[in-house]
């Protein structure tokens, strides 16, 4: 065989430059990390004990604590804390719908019912989370919620504050969410997400995913879990049901929670407290480090953050992220 002449010296730049023009871009494109420490919040609020699960009102996010035994609201308007509602043990999540505030409690193994206006206690009701590190979705005319962890998800009617069914799931699944005429939950112990279907309170299908995935969120035609286990997060099309995407984003362990708004994927980790993904490439775009972190919410204009440990919650601007 003839050998191939040798490039000239023009020939040897030009593919230099190409190269380095390749690998610069990547570099460019790999996620920005920074500081806490140079963020400056739109507020801060301060609450009792540590702040943890949070819901977003029309005019308002409320936010529990569990240590100490409350739910209070924190107004967008002037930025002020409002009411605050007594609960034992707050936990696994919160949830607002048919005019009240939904509130799992493990102190007595109850849901508390409180009307949003006022934060007076409207009804108890005698079913409790499967977990403390759980969820509560509102969907279908019901409220859902993970009552044991064998796999039981309670379906609730606001009308009588009364379960009117149990579906079967597998066992290990703490998180459920209503996204797309459907109930979706994660199964820390199988892996999987299950799909319910609420006109014949049957789960359809299982769809394996990272991990250990507990919290999720729906976004961009999407389900997105986070994978405690390996700390990923998987992509689901809610149209194919169809795993499509599994990105890297370096967020294993207990805790944590994935929001979705602004066109991105928000996800919250102890010493990571915020990544954001951007939904249309399914990349990570940029990741913060350092203190705060552990719930994260999207809404009235801006991303909602918890520092679970200094007992603060801050309210961001979603361009400065």
């Amino acid at each position: 065989m003839t050998a191939p002449p040798k490039p000239s010296l023009r020939a040897f730049l030009a593919i230099a430059t190409t190269l380095l023009a390749v690998f610069g871009c990547n570099r460019s494109k790999q996620a920005a990390i920074k500081p806490m420490s140079a963020l400056r919040p739109q507020a801060t609020f301060h609450v009792k004990g540590n702040p943890d699960w949070m819901a977003v009102a029309l005019d308002s996010v409320w936010v529990t604590s569990s240590a100490a035994n409350l739910v209070s609201q924190l107004r967008a308007a002037d930025n002020q804390t409002g009411l605050t509602i007594p609960v034992n043990k707050p936990c696994s999540g919160l949830a607002i719908g048919f005019g009240s505030l939904w509130i799992p409690g493990c102190g007595q193994g109850n849901i508390i019912r409180a009307d949003l206006s006022t934060g007076t206690i409207q009804a108890v009701i005698p079913v409790g989370p499967a977990d403390s590190e759980g969820g509560i979705t509102i969907g279908a005319g019901s409220v859902w919620l993970m009552t044991d962890p064998s796999g039981i998800l309670s379906r609730i009617d606001p009308a009588t504050n009364s379960v009117i069914a149990t579906i079967t799931t597998p066992p290990g699944s703490f998180c459920p969410l209503f996204a797309e005429d459907f109930v979706w939950i994660t199964s820390t112990e199988n892996n999987v997400l299950t799909k319910v279907d609420p006109s014949t309170n049957k789960a359809v299908l299982q769809i394996p995913v990272g991990k250990k995935p507990r919290f999720l969120t729906f976004g961009a035609d999407s389900i997105w879990t986070l994978n405690q286990g390996d700390g990923t997060i998987t992509r689901i099309s809610t149209k194919t049901n169809q795993r499509i995407a599994d990105i890297s984003a370096q967020l294993p362990g207990h805790g944590g929670e994935i929001a979705f708004g602004f066109g991105s994927v928000w996800a919250t980790m102890p010493n990571k407290p915020i990544t954001r993904i951007d939904a249309t490439t399914s990349t990570i775009t940029s990741q913060w480090i350092g203190a705060g972190g552990d719930s994260i919410r999207t809404g009235l204009g801006s991303v909602w953050l918890t520092d679970y440990n200094n007992g603060k919650i801050w309210r961001l601007s979603a361009q400065s992220l």
